[in-house]
């Protein structure tokens, strides 16, 4: 019979925490972090964003920063990291602290190393939400980090066809292992908005919905594909920012309003607790 241990201790000043999360790589999830997180900001909430995909490190560019983190003696005698800020979020990355084509070819121990030192010497100061953009996969970022921080629920982000899909029901399944709530699916890359206007539905359909239906859960959003959403990701303008009014900025919107009111649910809840020696 597993051994059972509260949920991880909280980060002092942060009230929620979110993970965007897929385990498949190329759906997109990198830009629903960087734009739920701009939502967030955009909505009045004060906004930190980590970026957990520690060997593909892209917040930076995706979010703008023109800046590194600072590091600031603790009243401990230690040092930790003080975020730079973007488009009113708060952001910390891999991608500060290597070269930008230097490959980071690590194993597990010094990926937990490294993750411990996001989660416990970055000064956030005082959060509303901190998004966190977990890599693919549901291996050792997605449990050290569940170890390590309370998360109050996880996003999945899936694209329409099966071969995403299948990937996001095993991460669900990771997901519920560790004990964090799954709040929703977005559905991204759901259809192509073209010049006039036409939609084409390029990767099929109705995938949110079929996982919709088999985890009972809510779908949260579909996000089309649209041009400015590429511009705003290799502009370090996201389109929440960039173009408000565009159809997907007004999904990205609708994901963070639900987000919002999953998390005050999530929060009122019993806290969970984790399974030593699970994995």
């Amino acid at each position: 019979m597993p051994q059972m241990q509260p949920k991880a201790p909280g980060l002092p000043g942060v009230r929620h925490i979110i993970a965007v999360s897929s385990g498949k790589g190329g759906v997109g999830k990198s830009t629903v972090s960087a734009n739920l997180a701009c939502a967030l900001a955009a909505a009045g909430k004060r906004v930190g964003l980590m970026d957990a995909d520690i060997m593909g490190p892209n917040m930076p560019i995706m979010m703008g920063v023109t800046e590194e983190p600072k590091i600031q003696k603790t009243p401990t005698g230690g040092e930790e990291f003080i975020p730079p800020t973007a488009q009113g979020v708060k952001v910390m990355s891999m991608g500060f602290l290597v070269e930008p084509d230097q490959p980071v070819v690590w194993r597990g121990p010094m990926l937990h190393n490294l993750l411990t030192q996001f989660a416990k010497n970055v000064n956030w100061g005082e959060l509303d939400y901190l998004v966190i953009d977990f890599p693919p996969g549901t291996g050792d970022v997605q449990i050290s980090l569940s170890q390590l921080l309370p998360i109050t629920g996880a996003v999945m982000v899936t694209t329409p066809q099966e071969v995403a899909m299948q990937d996001v029901r095993r991460a669900w399944r990771m997901w519920s292992q560790v004990r964090v709530p799954v709040m929703g699916v977005v559905e991204n890359m759901s259809y192509f908005i073209c010049a006039h206007g036409e939609k084409y539905e390029i990767f099929g359909k109705g995938g949110g919905e079929i996982l919709k239906t088999k985890f009972s859960t809510e779908l949260l959003a579909r996000v089309p594909i649209e041009i400015a959403v590429r511009e705003g990701g290799d502009l370090g303008r996201p389109v929440v920012v960039a173009k408000p009014e565009s159809e997907s900025a007004r999904a990205f919107t609708e994901l963070a309003q639900k987000v919002m009111a999953g998390a005050e649910q999530l929060a009122s809840a019993q806290p969970a607790t984790v399974e030593i020696g699970k994995f």
